[in-house]
């Protein structure tokens, strides 16, 4: 047995986070990820400037990284309707794959131990967390944080709700090279679906987007249904037919649900795309997963400072915290999701928002925070 201070399972971009600030300021850390790094990942690729502070604190310098500087966005509709915006906060494009390497090494520097093995079970008692692994190694810890993403054999055995339901959704993402601006970010809609482009570093192209499974199994492969549904919006088309795929072929990820999720489960407490999936549609996810590990980490400091009595207490405070900071975006994010999906209420939103277009910057608002502050 070892006994451990905070155990965080899933090495992706909330869990390393949560254990670079947890390690900064003088706890233990075990980070159990199932995955070697680096790792491509199936993800949008955009960060809202809102966690740049953060991420100063952090003694993270993003910039080594040669990220993208992003400050317009374009959304077109199936149709090819087009609006263009500046994005109030602006952000950043960079690769999952140069990210999560970049967090896993600081997590090392900090002295974070990082085992690479799957999570068999978690089991709660008296207090306290027992986790078994593939290798059957056991620790005990009084903390466990749950940032083991979209979807997971883990959230089949603590039997989250959402696990139950069957989602429609299926996410394609790969890079390209191409001509595509820097500081743009475009969503573009297409029948039964959403894409996201934009560059990250490297002068490459990140292209994803969220299909309905439902019309993509229609077809017989990824290349078929791109050219029969998703480049039927000219924006799509145009940017694909420019591109040179650089992966050797896309990645996909099936069953991605949008469903709520509760941020605490069995004691767990979960952050990222753990706790909450916001649709790419609104293009903020990374930014969330930042976020959150930023929530929980200084409520667990102030659960081993005793400025936090009791392990409730500590849940009660997270639960707050998630739903304050994130709740209403999820749930707009789920709101344009279905006008999107409803070919006239979304000719309708077209309609209002070429007259208006000051809305744009508004909904934009509604999925994006204010720049992260930090308590002394």
């Amino acid at each position: 047995m070892k006994n451990n201070e905070v155990l965080i399972i899933g090495g992706g971009l909330a869990g390393l986070t949560a254990a670079i600030h947890l390690s900064k300021i003088g706890l233990q850390v075990i980070v159990i990820e199932k995955n070697e790094f680096p790792k491509h990942k199936v993800c949008g690729e955009y960060i809202s400037n809102e966690v740049l502070p953060y991420l100063n604190w952090l003694d993270l310098n993003i910039t080594d990284l040669q990220p993208t500087n992003i400050t317009k966005l374009e959304f077109s509709t199936a149709s090819g309707k087009t609006i263009k915006s500046v994005l109030p906060l602006g952000g950043f494009g960079i690769s999952r794959f140069a990210l999560d390497e970049y967090l896993y090494k600081k997590a090392i520097e900090n002295g974070c131990k990082i085992l690479q093995d799957n999570v068999e079970s978690v089991v709660f008692d008296k207090n306290e967390f027992i986790i078994t692994t593939s290798n059957q190694t056991v620790f005990k810890s009084e903390i466990v944080i749950g940032a083991f993403g979209k979807r997971s054999n883990i959230d089949q055995k603590l039997n989250r709700n959402f696990i139950q339901k069957k989602s429609p959704w299926l996410a394609i993402k790969a890079h390209y090279s191409g001509n595509f601006p820097n500081d743009l970010v475009g969503l573009h809609n297409f029948k039964g679906g959403y894409c996201g482009v934009s560059k990250v570093e490297k002068d490459r192209i990140n292209i994803c987007y969220l299909a309905d499974y439902e019309t993509f199994k229609q077809f017989k492969n990824i290349e078929e249904y791109q050219n029969k549904v998703v480049f039927q919006n000219p924006h799509l088309k145009t940017i694909f037919e420019k591109s040179n795929l650089l992966f050797e072929k896309p990645l996909t990820i099936s069953q991605i649900s949008f469903e709520k999720k509760q941020a605490v489960e069995n004691h767990i407490l979960m952050i990222g795309d753990t706790a909450g999936l916001i649709h790419p549609l609104c293009g903020n996810g990374m930014a969330m997963a930042i976020h959150s590990a930023k929530i929980v980490s200084e409520l667990v400091t102030k659960y081993y400072t005793n400025g936090i009595e009791s392990r409730n207490e500590l849940e009660e405070k997270y639960i707050q915290e998630w739903n304050f900071n994130f709740k209403k975006r999820l749930e707009t994010g789920r709101l344009l999701s279905n006008l999107l999906q409803k070919q006239k209420l979304s000719a309708t939103l077209m309609r209002i928002l070429i007259i208006f277009p000051f809305l744009l910057s508004k909904i934009i608002k509604k999925t994006h925070g204010n720049p992260i502050t930090l308590n002394p």
